[in-house]
């Protein structure tokens, strides 16, 4: 008896090393499948949902599209010229309306919480002001028409169409993905390279005359920096993905917006965070690109990784500003 015992134990224990393996790869498989399956319904879903919701909202904008497309003559350079000009114009005006109010007047004073460089005066002078507006109206008037005009046969070259139907969803999310790596590219190097010695003497020192900046100091800049250094990794994108020019449009109004934020010297809730850009604008030599990937790259933002802004230079969910939710440590002198 006691063999017998003694060898259904062995078999046990040898059926215990063979199952337990198996019996692990099965479960390991059935997770991995299950997630798998899990995965790809969500993602099915969720490309669904924004497909339905693309497709619902394509009405509004063929509608938007169709009055822009007759406004243009269906003319192709018509509509990169003239069109791209005028909506670049249109978006920078409406952008700064709210900020251009609250830096002149301080009100409504409840959004001055927001204030990223609490002690530079606000309201801001109507003197420097008025300075910067006409050098921001000559380089969105005269400058960006003459970069449409110089841009327009690299855009015919690059095969960037203007049909009457506008493009699917995966197509816009391809060119705007597309379109951000020329852009922190383009960006990074070009800005990189005005702060040489002698071109931030002669051409990019324009720009940081403001160390605390507002929205219309997104364009505030030496003409040939302008060109060069804010719209050519901005125009350069739809002409090397060779995009529609709806896709362009809505590009710029996007490009635009978010550089009229950055600027803006206030980080508001619910809208991207200024504090990296106003960071290099205080410092002058951290944060070079638009999306920081360079940067962290290149160690460029060593000194904003080390400071407050960095904590605070997230979207904020609430109403309380960032100086609240990270307070600067209070550093007590001894006795």
């Amino acid at each position: 008896m006691a063999g017998h015992d003694e060898s259904k134990m062995k078999l046990e224990t040898k059926r215990h090393y063979l199952v337990g393996p198996y019996e692990a790869l099965k479960k390991g498989i059935f997770i991995t499948a299950s997630c798998l399956i899990i995965f790809i319904a969500l993602r099915n879903s969720l490309i669904w949902h924004v497909e339905q919701c693309w497709g619902a909202s394509k009405n509004f904008w063929s509608s938007i599209w169709a009055v822009f497309y007759w406004l243009s003559g269906e003319n192709f350079f018509n509509m990169y010229i003239y069109g791209v000009w005028l909506l670049g114009i249109f978006t920078f005006t409406i952008g700064n309306i709210f900020f251009l109010v609250l830096d002149l007047t301080g009100k409504p004073s409840v959004f001055l919480r927001y204030k990223i460089q609490e002690d530079k005066g606000v309201p801001v002078s109507w003197m420097k002001y008025k300075k910067a507006l006409w050098r921001c109206a000559f380089n969105i008037v005269v400058v960006v028409l003459l970069f449409q005009l110089v841009m327009y046969p690299l855009a015919v070259l690059g095969r960037m169409h203007a049909g009457y139907e506008l493009p699917t969803f995966a197509t816009t999310v391809l060119h705007f993905t597309g379109y951000m790596v020329i852009e922190e590219i383009g960006f990074y190097y070009t800005h990189r390279l005005f702060h040489h010695p002698w071109l931030y003497k002669y051409i990019h020192k324009t720009h940081h005359e403001w160390t605390a900046p507002t929205g219309i100091t997104s364009v505030y800049s030496h003409p040939l920096e302008h060109f060069v250094g804010n719209l050519g990794p901005m125009g350069l994108g739809p002409i090397i993905m060779g995009s529609h020019v709806s896709i362009a449009c809505l590009w710029i109004i996007i490009a635009v917006v978010n550089t009229t934020i950055s600027h803006s010297g206030y980080h508001l809730p619910f809208l991207p965070s200024s504090e990296a850009h106003d960071f290099h604008h205080l410092k002058f030599n951290q944060n070079y690109g638009v999306f920081g990937v360079l940067d962290r790259l290149h160690g460029t933002d060593e000194q904003f990784r080390q400071s407050k802004n960095y904590e605070r230079h997230i979207v904020l969910l609430g109403l309380n500003p960032a100086k609240q939710l990270f307070p600067n440590t209070q550093k007590r002198n001894a006795d």
